[in-house]
């Protein structure tokens, strides 16, 4: 089978940062279903792997995200049939994605939205598990409409896990979402999205809160830069408020939540598949829940740029995109 690859962590991206390469397709067994990939979205833990991990031997094959068909099932396999079409985010301790054929535990897959392409539902696993985990499993954030209204704020509220995270909160719960961007179209996809307010995080966050009249916030959700904002966000945040992050701060001062009781969490969608955790089914039917919700109409898909084939130029320019900070929704790649 085609695949890209690559034998050595480049943390400086260049054409020797990917390889084609051919592979064997590997064989289904126990919950593993065997994919054939058709769409895949690129997101920033693909650059941060191919930065910063070498494979032992041999190539490495990254990518997180896929929308595929299942041809082969493992003996345990229960969820899915041959045929199925199906969508997840994977394993990160297993080869990715930037494949033609993939294995994938069924428990952490599910069927892709009927209403969507392929190209569209393949933005939507990586993302939509961590806003899902965020808000329900990290913050656990009612889903009910009579709960006790409270405040959101999102600081990069127009990246990939950001657009997802504010439809499923304006949506799903009873919320008033604030999000934050600093140039001007991402400001405006955060309102086509239906934030209540938007925020500049290239300013003081305390200060715009102040000037439109909002309280301080129950929730706050950091997807990007949490060290550089880390001050503006204690003052935005309740007494007894709870601040989630994904990112990898450089520096964390978790001493200077403790006067107003900040309660801290972290959100890491790998953990449950890494660790084959219990309630590793939970993904298999977050992602259920989430098709239906697509086709229904409720959330959007969050494709921002399809930049074409699944090859070496297109995942190269992918990967410059992300390391540049200036996506907005997802990249996708669709056929080999």
């Amino acid at each position: 089978m085609k695949a890209i690859g690559y034998q050595t962590a480049t943390k400086t991206l260049s054409n020797h940062s990917f390889e084609a390469i051919e592979l064997p397709i590997p064989t289904a067994s126990g919950h593993d279903l065997l994919v054939e990939v058709k769409a895949i979205s690129v997101n920033p833990v693909d650059a941060k792997i191919r930065a910063n991990v070498s494979p032992e031997q041999g190539h490495k094959v990254i990518g997180w995200d896929a929308v595929g068909i299942v041809k082969a099932v493992g003996d345990k396999v229960s969820l899915f049939n041959l045929g199925d079409r199906v969508y997840y985010a994977g394993d990160l301790t297993r080869s990715g994605s930037n494949a033609e054929f993939q294995l994938v535990d069924e428990r952490i897959v599910g069927r892709a939205p009927t209403t969507l392409n392929d190209a569209q539902a393949a933005a939507l696993p990586l993302t939509s598990i961590t806003a899902w985990e965020l808000l329900f499993d990290r913050l656990q954030i009612s889903r009910s409409n009579n709960a006790k209204p409270a405040s959101l704020l999102v600081i990069g509220g127009a990246g990939g896990v950001g657009s997802i995270l504010v439809q499923l909160a304006k949506q799903l719960t009873n919320l008033t979402v604030i999000g934050t961007a600093s140039r001007v179209d991402s400001v405006s996809w955060l309102n086509a999205l239906g934030v209540d307010q938007v925020l500049d995080h290239s300013q003081s966050l305390d200060a715009q809160r102040i000037e439109h009249n909002l309280a301080e916030f129950d929730y706050v959700i950091s997807l990007t830069h949490t060290d550089q904002h880390l001050d503006e966000i204690i003052k935005v945040i309740k007494p007894q408020g709870k601040l989630a992050l994904i990112d990898d701060p450089a520096s964390f001062d978790i001493l200077a939540l403790k006067r107003k009781s900040i309660s801290l969490h972290w959100e890491f969608m790998y953990t449950r598949s890494m660790f084959q955790t219990d309630d590793m089914i939970a993904q298999h039917q977050l992602l259920t829940e989430l098709a239906e919700l697509v086709d229904n109409g409720i959330i959007k898909t969050t494709l921002g740029q399809h930049l074409g084939k699944i090859n070496i130029e297109n995942l190269l320019k992918a990967h410059a995109i992300l390391e540049s900070h200036q996506s907005r929704g997802k990249l996708v790649l669709e056929g080999f």
